[in-house]
């Protein structure tokens, strides 16, 4: 088996800090990280269009005046795979306490 991985950015909307919430929201969108998510026992279509792909969608983007989250990236890794945030985890803590999140597809 081999599970999907998907990579977000998230971004914030520095302009909407001081917006009082009539007219137009201030745009000033600014990259703060991301999250890696996985789908575990994956054989699917990794297509944009695929059904997979567009229930991810569904569970991961948002998006808002002040916050949005969007994919970057997709693919599918070996069953065993470790995000790297995990493989550190592992190094200094010796397990794992924040696995990547678990999608259902």
């Amino acid at each position: 088996m081999a599970k999907l991985l998907i990579t977000t950015q998230v971004y914030e909307n520095y302009g909407a800090h001081d917006w009082d919430g009539t007219g137009e929201c201030p745009q000033y969108w600014k990259a703060k990280g991301g999250c890696e998510y996985v789908v575990k026992n994956f054989n699917g279509d990794t297509s944009a269009t695929g059904p997979a792909m567009m229930s991810v969608w569904n569970q991961v983007e948002c998006a808002s005046e002040y916050y949005r989250e969007t994919i970057i990236d997709s693919c599918v890794v070996e069953d065993d795979y470790l995000t790297e945030f995990e493989k550190d985890q592992l190094e200094y803590e010796g397990y794992i306490h924040y696995p990547a999140k678990e999608l259902l597809v």
